[in-house]
């Protein structure tokens, strides 16, 4: 069975300032999940599954959904504050969602597949879906996996940025990952916040999770009980959030999962900042004029 992606595009990106999602950055209007769902498409992928908020459904069925389902089967979920446990009450004056953990949570009635998991507002590039959806479509045991990516290749050069930074051993099976939230490029030498708050050297070739997650059905089960469990205790939080790579990182220290770690020869670009657009763009262009990419993608 071919698996699914799950498009993770329901954070608000509040130090890009808009909607990233629905920002068009393509020479004929694309948007970067638009170039994901055609790289998942060619790659094997067989749906796709949005997780958006419903306050952008028309919006996104109207710029987004309209096209790709011509072209692949597609389905939307909703991530809410309010998708939370009976009887748990939410601070009022919350905003934020409650983190990837979370979105790729609330898809769990339209999965039962093999899945992978992305961020909406990410460039991963052909050959990382290619490699996922090959591995997903082989993997007859109940094991996780991740596309890993150089860190150096990961920076925004202006702001710092959030990491998952991976241990990964010989057989390139994750033995844990570490979220650093303050990583910077600094006259060329990169560098993370730890928890006592001093800058600390990193070489720039350690790999780093860019949530890019390959997952078989029983994920959602260990997400809805660590789920529960944060929700107890954060629901009265502003800002907290569960994120994949604690419930994956949780879940390896336990000795009940495995990651595998897979190699790609494509590089990441993002948008995390609204300075990160115009870098974006050129990419773009680069990649349609030499080819890898038509004009437009859906015509």
């Amino acid at each position: 069975m071919n698996p699914t992606l799950v498009i993770l595009a329901a954070g608000i990106g509040s130090r890009y300032g808009s909607v990233k999602q629905l920002d068009k950055m393509g020479p004929s209007g694309e948007t970067l999940l638009d170039y994901s769902a055609y790289d998942a498409m060619r790659a094997g992928f067989g749906k796709i599954v949005f997780v958006i908020r419903k306050n952008i459904e028309a919006d996104f069925k109207m710029h987004v959904v309209s096209k790709i389902e011509k072209y692949i089967p597609c389905s939307l979920v909703f991530q809410e504050l309010q998708n939370v446990p009976e009887g748990i009450k939410v601070h009022p004056e919350r905003v934020k969602p409650w983190g990837t953990g979370h979105a790729v949570l609330v898809a769990k009635d339209v999965v039962n597949e093999n899945f992978a998991a992305i961020n909406a507002d990410d460039f991963y590039g052909y050959d990382a879906f290619k490699t996922m959806a090959t591995h997903l479509k082989h993997l007859n045991i109940a094991e996780y996996s991740m596309v890993g990516y150089p860190i150096q290749k990961t920076l925004s050069r202006h702001g710092s940025v959030s990491r998952g930074v991976c241990s990964i051993n010989e057989s390139d099976y994750l033995e844990g990952i570490i979220e650093r939230t303050k990583i910077i490029r600094e006259n060329e030498v990169i560098k993370y916040q730890d928890e006592n708050g001093k800058m600390q050297p990193l070489s720039g070739n350690e790999t780093v999770s860019m949530n890019f997650w390959g997952f078989t059905p029983d994920i959602f089960d260990f997400i809805a009980r660590q789920f529960h469990e944060f929700i107890g205790k954060e629901a009265g939080n502003l800002k907290s959030e569960i994120y994949i790579p604690f419930v994956v990182d949780t879940l390896i220290k336990a000795d009940i999962r495995r990651a595998k770690v897979l190699k790609t020869k494509a590089e990441w670009f993002g948008i995390t900042y609204k300075e990160d657009k115009e870098a974006a763009v050129k990419r773009l262009r680069s990649l349609t004029e030499a080819g890898e990419y038509p004009e437009k993608l859906w015509t």
